[in-house]
């Protein structure tokens, strides 16, 4: 079994999932403060040392015509500071309508509700991961 963390990369909140690969599921964990666009990179060392994950999952926007955002390049610093920091492979995914999805699960009432503090950016830090362990099984 492999244990990896998600991440939903934003300017101001970074949504944090924890999964692994037996199941191929995921759960949210938290969300993390980012000051324009900087990690909290104590606190997400403290997760990352609690979880022990093997590797991460950085979910990377899109636009609907398959053109990348224009702020990716920040995602994928993201992804290399993760993997130069700590070690650890980093797995780039399309992250496209996750936020939607997960605003429709909390309404929903399918994953907590609007006011629970997992929130909406963890649990599409979640959804992320899920994608990924979900295309591994078409590898």
């Amino acid at each position: 079994m492999t244990r990896l963390l998600g991440f939903d990369y934003g300017l101001n909140k970074i949504g944090v999932a924890v999964g692994q690969t037996l199941t191929r599921s995921a759960s949210p964990l938290t969300i993390l403060r980012a000051r324009h666009g900087k990690p909290d990179w104590p606190s997400l060392a403290a997760l990352i040392e609690e979880w022990q994950p093997e590797a991460f999952v950085v979910g990377l926007p899109f636009n609907m015509d398959d053109s990348e955002v224009d702020w990716s390049p920040r995602v994928h610093r993201f992804g290399r500071q993760l993997e130069g920091r700590f070690r650890r492979p980093v797995h780039l995914v399309d992250e496209r309508l996750t936020t939607i999805e997960a605003r429709r699960l909390l309404r929903e009432g399918h994953a907590g509700n609007a006011r629970s503090p997992v929130g909406v950016d963890a649990l599409a830090a979640a959804l992320i991961l899920e994608t990924w362990l979900s295309e591994q099984d078409a590898v």
